[in-house]
């Protein structure tokens, strides 16, 4: 019981610490001096997407302590839907106080590799969401709408983690890093609790044999 409690403080506090630390850095960067307050809340507006992502698979998982496995799932939806919110946000802040650079990243035609990382980011995002969306109508095994969603989730986390570590912006290296790692360390972990690609072979196998 105790060796659980303080799983859990550690657990938490290291979780809160990184994304604390990640934003109070962010809020004191030289860079946020002479940018218009719409740029400002897109930059935060970013921060703030990576750190949902440093939680987003664990509440699918159920690996976060403290946390059920169905009430982390019924978490991970709502938590979802605040990464689309933040990232809706992002890219409408950055549209308003630079349309042409925007316009470039949309269209893939941007000069720079974050850029293009980004959008990828945003329209994997996309896809995750409308697969969880319409889940139940979809005519798909569950393993392999579980494979699939996995796949898109993977793909914001790595597109994400690219393209923070690339922008020379209000994230701090250090604080940047650690909070990309976690996110990485965090997609691994559940990917490894969840193995959805087991489930989806056992289902191929069914689908040759019949």
């Amino acid at each position: 019981m105790i060796l659980a409690v303080l799983r859990s403080i550690l657990v938490w506090g290291a979780i809160t610490a990184v994304i604390a630390t990640a934003l109070f850095v962010a809020a004191g960067s030289e860079y946020l001096q002479y940018r218009t307050p719409v740029y400002v809340t897109a930059g935060f507006a970013g921060v703030v997407a990576l750190s949902l992502l440093l939680v987003q698979p664990l509440l699918a998982a159920g690996l976060l302590p403290g946390v059920a496995l169905r009430a982390g799932r019924r978490l991970h939806r709502w938590t979802g839907v605040a990464l689309m919110l933040a990232i809706a946000l992002h890219v409408a802040g950055l549209w308003i106080a630079s349309p042409p650079d925007m316009l470039d990243a949309l269209t893939f035609t941007a000069p720079t590799a974050f850029s293009v990382l980004g959008v990828v980011a945003m329209w994997a995002l996309v896809a995750a969401a409308v697969l969880a969306g319409i889940r139940k109508r979809l005519p798909l095994r569950p393993q392999v709408w579980r494979l699939a969603h996995t796949v898109a989730a993977s793909v914001v986390v790595l597109a994400s983690v690219a393209h923070a570590i690339l922008i020379e912006g209000t994230m701090g290296t250090v604080s940047k890093t650690l909070m990309c790692a976690v996110a990485v360390g965090s997609l691994v972990l559940t990917v490894g609790r969840l193995k959805p690609w087991i489930g989806t072979r056992r289902g191929w196998r069914k689908q040759l044999t019949k």
